[in-house]
């Protein structure tokens, strides 16, 4: 991925977001931009408007840690935006240390055992949205997505090229615009991933609905918090998530699905454990994720 062009198209869509009130500036008069234009951002960061231009066009090789400072908080950026930036001035100057492992495509039996001690549901996946291991209750969960896969499994392949995953998630549109923030994230801290870019150019060639979102340059760090599916077996589930990175496994996290004690999704859990032991998905789920 060209990096002055990822500097480029990210700074300018910070700045469309950011609406003048929003950063506490007069509005007059008719603007023919949205958002801020480059000389009010390089007002509020404290520089000039040709130096801030200079920037925006790329050149972000040598730049200081207080310049990006300001650039993120004239453009209101959020934690996950502000690593970004500063992962793409890394790439910039060339001190960005990409990863030179291969891309895993199996996990340590040692993980699978402690993946299937877990009981409610849980995967383990890389940063290319890929599923590479899950326990037996989240196989059952993520039925549909091993189903329409003739490779590893992969999030964003579901979501924007099987029909099924409409069903699987109630609001498809926000899954969509997760699962390309995540990848845009994933882009930032390993521009040279090859399956990475093979994956975008893929579903990018496949999809208007993809290039829109991948367009948007929006970044997100996925850690924690409640997700709703609906299981074509057992209905509706709200769930609450963990992910948790795999100090041995760099570039691999394991996400923890839980239910709300008592609640109906606890009960859809429990006759999903019981569908999943009647129609052999047990082991056929601990099989797949193992010689994948």
């Amino acid at each position: 991925m060209d990096n002055r062009v990822e500097v480029r198209e990210f700074l300018t869509s910070r700045r469309a977001k950011v609406s003048p009130a929003q950063a506490g500036l007069p509005v007059s008069g008719h603007r023919r931009v949205p958002g801020l234009r480059r000389s009010e951002v390089a007002a509020l960061a404290g520089m000039s408007v040709e130096y801030y231009a200079k920037l925006e066009r790329g050149s972000l090789a040598g730049v200081s840690a207080g310049v990006l400072e300001a650039i993120a908080g004239a453009l209101r950026l959020d934690d996950a935006e502000r690593a970004h930036l500063l992962r793409l001035a890394q790439a910039a100057d060339g001190s960005l240390r990409s990863p030179r492992r291969r891309s895993r495509q199996t996990v340590r039996p040692s993980l699978q055992w402690s993946l299937d001690a877990i009981t409610t549901p849980a995967g383990v996946g890389n940063d290319r949205l890929d599923l590479l291991a899950t326990n037996h209750l989240g196989r059952a969960m993520f039925s549909d997505l091993y189903a329409g896969a003739s490779t590893t499994p992969n999030f964003a392949r579901y979501i924007f090229l099987d029909s099924a995953a409409r069903r699987f998630y109630p609001d498809w549109d926000l899954a969509a615009e997760t699962a390309v923030a995540n990848l845009r994230t994933a882009a930032g801290k390993n521009p040279h991933d090859k399956g990475l870019q093979d994956l975008v150019g893929e579903l990018s060639t496949r999809g208007d609905e993809f290039r829109r979102l991948w367009g948007a340059h929006n970044v997100r760090t996925h850690g924690a918090g409640v997700k709703h599916f609906h299981h074509h077996v057992v209905g509706d589930l709200t769930l609450a998530y963990e992910s948790l990175d795999l100090r041995a496994e760099p570039g691999l996290a394991m996400t923890i699905y839980a239910a709300e004690p008592g609640s109906p999704t606890a009960h859809a859990l429990t006759l999903l454990a019981s569908w999943a032991a009647t129609t052999g998905l047990e082991v056929r789920g601990k099989l797949m994720s193992r010689d994948r």
